[in-house]
């Protein structure tokens, strides 16, 4: 519980997090303002035909799910990589010998911060965008709705789950820029990028971390996945633990 604490003071002292809460929400609520509104001037005359309905997969997915969930990542990986570059890291490992035990209150304290801000603000999300796209273009943007609860819990969990694979990739790499290079591309980038290997691209795909987390969400991009959505959150899930294992083994080796 100390350890616990002394992560709590850490990270409630500085200005990063609450920035990034800050554009945490703005994402969230903005991107779904934006879809609200687009899917009723999607009925309009001027619109082209065959858009299929928003969904609170494309509400929550973008906002919350993808953008707020990459400035989510950064702050995670912050708040390793900056101890390390200031030094601070050297003073916490002597006030804690078991130094697994710090990366893993790092990860609960803003995993589960991670979790509940995104919970909190897909479902206010999802209530905007209901509210902007009216009845008709908004029918499938209630809670009622087969699959809205799981994009809801599912995006808190994730959220969660993004924070401990974050906190393992900044303790792996000590550097905020590869850090935060590394959690960026990889699931803007590197993953597409991947499907457009000639011939073994397809293949690779449904075996990516990222595009299992999407498609626990409902999102399948149109790949061929090997097991349902449950099994992509298993997939994702096993994917953190290995890299946050890593991440301890790895400090329990080196130098501070």
């Amino acid at each position: 519980m100390g350890v616990l604490a002394a992560e709590r003071i850490k990270f409630t002292s500085t200005k990063s997090p609450w920035w990034c809460s800050a554009i945490i929400v703005v994402l969230g609520l903005g991107f779904a303002a934006i879809l609200g509104w687009a899917a009723k001037s999607a009925l309009s005359l001027d619109a082209p035909e065959g858009i299929p309905p928003t969904t609170a997969a494309d509400v929550v997915g973008v906002g919350v799910g993808t953008f707020g969930a990459m400035v989510l990542m950064i702050l995670a990986a912050l708040t390793v990589t900056s101890e390390y570059r200031f030094g601070i890291i050297r003073t916490t490992f002597q006030a804690v010998t078991n130094r697994g035990s710090v990366l893993g209150a790092k990860a609960l304290l803003v995993g589960v911060y991670g979790a509940v801000l995104s919970f909190a603000l897909a479902v206010l999300g999802l209530v905007i965008a209901k509210a902007l796209a009216g009845e008709q273009a908004g029918v499938l943007l209630g809670f009622d709705v087969d699959g809205t609860w799981r994009v809801l819990y599912g995006t808190a969990i994730l959220a969660f789950l993004q924070v401990v694979l974050a906190i393992g990739v900044g303790a792996l790499v000590r550097q905020s820029a590869g850090a935060i290079a590394i959690l960026l591309l990889w699931p803007l980038l590197i993953e597409n990028l991947v499907g457009l290997i000639p011939n073994v691209g397809a293949k690779i795909q449904p075996f990516l971390p990222f595009l299992n987390a999407n498609h626990f969400l409902g999102s399948d991009g149109g790949i061929d996945f090997h097991w349902g959505p449950i099994g992509g959150l298993i997939y994702f899930v096993a994917f953190t633990a290995v890299i946050f294992g890593a991440a301890v083994f790895v400090v329990n080796r080196r130098d501070a």
